[in-house]
């Protein structure tokens, strides 16, 4: 880990904006094979030119390879891997693209790679987590209403023509029921267009409106065991990437706008951001994240501080995202043992009403009966 340390003095960084660039769309997955495999291909002595004209002419994909045509052209013209990068910052990222401009111009862009590929697999690899943990709950919620949707819609039709000729007063559950039936019959066209409208109309929202986006990013962060689980992985996240960046010796103020970038929740960014007027100012980071412990434990701000005062704040945040990548992990694990029993209940309580609402009333048509 030491060995990643880079000594820079007086470097002019480029300037991180977030305009228009070109997109081809790259996984976590193919980010780190691109970075792992230039480390072992400049490593080995291959010029960058060849390097990645050799990866470009490996991919599938005609955009990838179009992409990696234009970057090996750029190189050709005698321009740095980085700034020909930068063009293509959306499919590469700021942190990226800065990792590799630290090793082009101090020599060390082997060893820059090959760690950036580590951290990006990383990455990738906590993100399967914190995925994995949140679908198993959604399939199984989706396949009780799906169940439930069926039995209503198909099952329940067929004993209806039954409960309207019997001259009985029919229990709550199952004239509710009946209604939701005959709704499902008759009108679920208008149910999956408003569904579908639904959906639309929030995904357009989260694109178009900030505020909006900022407001749901902040309700997610508040439900039980969700928010728990993805605060946690916001704050590895935070705490790898200022690691890295402050191990390489980039300035604070482009360190934090490119962990702001990094970062998913809107939330979490404004509160990254806040750092920079703050130590502009002559502040502290840990000082600036004592004024948020809703987002950052304090445990991890006496630890940050420990790394300012003792001048190891780099390993300290690198050592704080493996802590935190720990509790994750513990997270989850509870998480799926917490979320299978109470979908359980859910898909009982739901299949459990439908089948109150169909053996009720037959009960009491045979309570009435009198035997000859």
């Amino acid at each position: 880990m030491n060995s990643i340390a880079l000594k820079i003095k007086n470097i002019s960084w480029p300037k991180i904006s977030f305009g228009n660039f070109n997109y081809v769309r790259l996984s976590l997955q193919e980010q780190a094979l691109f970075a792992k495999r230039m480390s072992m291909l400049i490593k080995a002595g291959v010029s960058m030119f060849e390097s990645i004209t050799m990866i470009g002419k490996g991919t599938k994909s005609a955009g990838k390879r179009k992409m990696f045509e234009q970057i090996a052209k750029d190189i050709a013209h005698g321009q740095f891997l980085s700034k020909s990068l930068g063009k293509w910052r959306k499919t590469f990222g700021n942190f990226a693209i800065n990792i590799i401009y630290v090793g082009e111009t101090t020599g060390t862009l082997s060893e820059n790679l090959r760690y950036l590929a580590v951290e990006i697999e990383k990455k990738r690899r906590l993100k399967a987590k914190v995925v994995g943990a949140l679908v198993y709950p959604c399939i199984i919620m989706v396949a009780a209403l799906a169940v439930s949707g069926l039995m209503t819609a198909y099952l329940f039709p067929k004993l209806m023509p039954i409960f309207q000729s019997l001259n009985v007063t029919l229990p709550f559950t199952t004239r509710a029921l009946l209604w939701l039936s005959n709704f499902l019959i008759h009108y679920w066209h208008y149910l999956f267009l408003g569904i579908a409208l639904a959906i639309g109309a929030f995904f357009g929202a989260m694109r178009l409106l900030k505020p909006f986006r900022y407001f749901i990013h902040a309700v997610v962060l508040r439900i039980p065991f969700m928010g728990s689980l993805l605060t946690h992985y916001y704050i590895v996240n935070i705490c790898r990437t200022f690691g890295i960046l402050f191990k390489s010796q980039v300035r604070i103020v482009e360190a934090v706008e490119i962990t702001a970038a990094t970062c998913g929740n809107l939330v979490y960014r404004k509160a990254v951001m806040g750092l920079r007027d703050f130590v502009i100012k002559g502040g502290t980071i840990s000082k600036c994240l004592e004024t948020n412990r809703r987002l950052f434990p304090h445990m991890l701000c006496q630890m940050i501080y420990i790394g300012e005062t003792t001048g190891n704040l780099s390993d300290t945040l690198m050592h704080l995202g493996e802590i935190y990548e720990e509790e994750l992990d513990e997270q989850t694990k509870r998480l799926s043992s917490v979320i299978e029993p109470f979908t359980m209940i859910i898909m009982g309580i739901l299949v459990g009403f439908i089948a109150i609402s169909i053996i009720t009333p037959i009960y009491e048509v045979t309570q009435h009966l009198n035997p000859r």
